[in-house]
């Protein structure tokens, strides 16, 4: 089997991937901007009987992102999966009327710049193997703009654009890129927006390789 590497791996969304496709004999790669958040992490999922590690890199960092997947590699074997799904900052969500060019590249660097270092870096191995899915888990402002979060708007639209074009160019490598939205918070015990029901949506997707857009829930939930 290979490996999942989730980006912006925590104790929620992230920990519920890594024990979702754990069980199907994945090993995965859990990356954060802390490492001692990522190493506790791949800990607690390793007890349960799951081969996890832990490596550190803030994604707005190129150079620490690539050396990061590239570890997760060396380490675990190749990439199969990846999943994009770090929290963005609360800083990034800004009025639209208050925003100037500098507060853009912040969101910007953290969900363009990111991806696309990120896809670049696992790409040359997925084609190896013949095989592949890329996730996009982002929230509902990358549907429908939000004029008091005009940064994570901005850049998440450009990242589901991105996310797109990816869909349809790399179908017939074998690749499947699709994206996740999540409209509100992700709720502990809510029927389709649990993080371990957000997890097996995720891993649907994998499976089932259709379309490149989903929702975890309605859009005005």
């Amino acid at each position: 089997m290979t490996t999942i590497a989730v980006i912006g791996a925590g104790p929620g969304l992230g920990a519920a991937v890594a024990r979702r496709f754990g069980r199907e004999g994945y090993d995965v790669a859990l990356i954060s901007r802390d490492r001692e958040r990522a190493d506790a992490l791949a800990a607690d999922v390793t007890g349960e009987g799951i081969s996890a590690r832990g490596f550190a890199a803030e994604v707005r960092d190129p150079k620490a992102l690539e050396a990061a997947l590239d570890a997760a590699t060396a380490t675990l074997g190749p990439i199969e999966v990846l999943q994009y799904s770090p929290v963005p900052h609360r800083d990034f969500m800004r009025p639209v009327l208050e925003t100037g060019p500098a507060d853009l590249v912040g969101p910007i660097e953290f969900s363009v710049y990111g991806p696309v270092v990120a896809v670049r870096q696992v790409l040359p191995g997925m084609r190896a193997l013949g095989r592949g899915t890329i996730l996009f888990v982002n929230g509902g402002t990358a549907v429908v703009p939000h004029p008091e979060r005009a940064g994570t708007s901005i850049a998440f639209a450009a990242e589901s654009a991105y996310g797109h074009l990816l869909h349809d160019t790399l179908a017939a490598d074998g690749i499947h890129v699709a994206q996740l939205i999540i409209p509100g918070a992700i709720i502990p015990g809510h029927p389709r927006k649990d993080p371990a029901a957000l997890a097996d949506t995720l891993w649907s997707m994998h499976q089932d390789r259709h379309g490149f857009r989903h929702f975890a829930d309605d859009l005005d939930s």
